[in-house]
């Protein structure tokens, strides 16, 4: 199963390296690589990690993003997210390398590099807490889904979308490509809406999550929302 895993990552970096690479149109972007390198290094912990302790999750994560269970909208959510994905990547690499319409020092990069790292650290604590982190907004009735409100989600419900709003805000940082982070509101909100269906449909199947609800009363970031 990690072995799989695995070869579907070195799939998707590759798929992620032509872009940056062919928008950037330079190999030589040190930047870029960096990038890739630290996200093959935790992927392959993760994955390696999860194919021991959770190989049900690890196979989740690795279906589809599409599902016959999942509604139309997160069907649509998903797809716009695919294609917004990939045209971020373009503009980091067409301001970051071809064009460098900016730049961010040393320093910054540096940061963007240990938020990514954070990230993936949040991402694992998830993965630890909740085995039903599937990539689809679906109830997994087959598996005996429960709410989950131990580890991450005893700060936020939803420590997952936390922890990719890391990401976006590091990958431009690291890259050398501020604007690239005009897209980040954007996601943002979108993960945001997409907390709010999820929450929905969480409290119409699992009976103990609008008491989660009252305990946890913030959906990503402690304090504001």
């Amino acid at each position: 199963m990690a072995a799989r895993a695995i070869i579907q990552t070195t799939a998707w970096l590759v798929v992620m390296g032509g872009i940056l690479f062919g928008a950037g149109g330079d190999w030589y972007w040190p930047q870029a690589w960096a990038f890739l390198a630290e996200i093959a290094v935790c992927s392959l912990v993760l994955e390696c990690w999860l194919g021991r302790r959770d190989p049900a999750l690890l196979e989740s994560r690795m279906s589809s993003p599409y599902h016959r269970e999942q509604g139309l909208w997160d069907r649509l959510f998903l797809t716009c997210a695919g294609v917004g994905f990939v045209g971020w990547l373009v503009l980091a690499g067409l301001d970051g390398r071809r064009f460098a319409w900016s730049h961010t020092p040393v320093w910054a990069q540096a940061m963007g590099a240990a938020l990514i790292a954070l990230c993936m650290v949040l991402v694992w604590r998830v993965f630890a807490a909740n085995s039903f982190a599937a990539p689809q907004l679906r109830i997994q009735a087959e598996r005996g889904q429960f709410a989950v409100t131990t580890g991450p989600y005893r700060i936020v419900r939803h420590p997952m979308y936390a922890a990719a709003i890391l990401y976006f805000i590091g990958v431009p940082l690291l890259l050398g490509s501020l604007w690239s982070l005009l897209p980040v509101p954007a996601f943002v909100a979108g993960f945001g809406l997409r907390a709010i269906r999820e929450e929905r449909m969480l409290r119409s199947a699992l009976p103990a999550y609008d008491a989660y609800m009252d305990r946890v009363r913030f959906r990503l970031v402690p304090g504001l929302w």
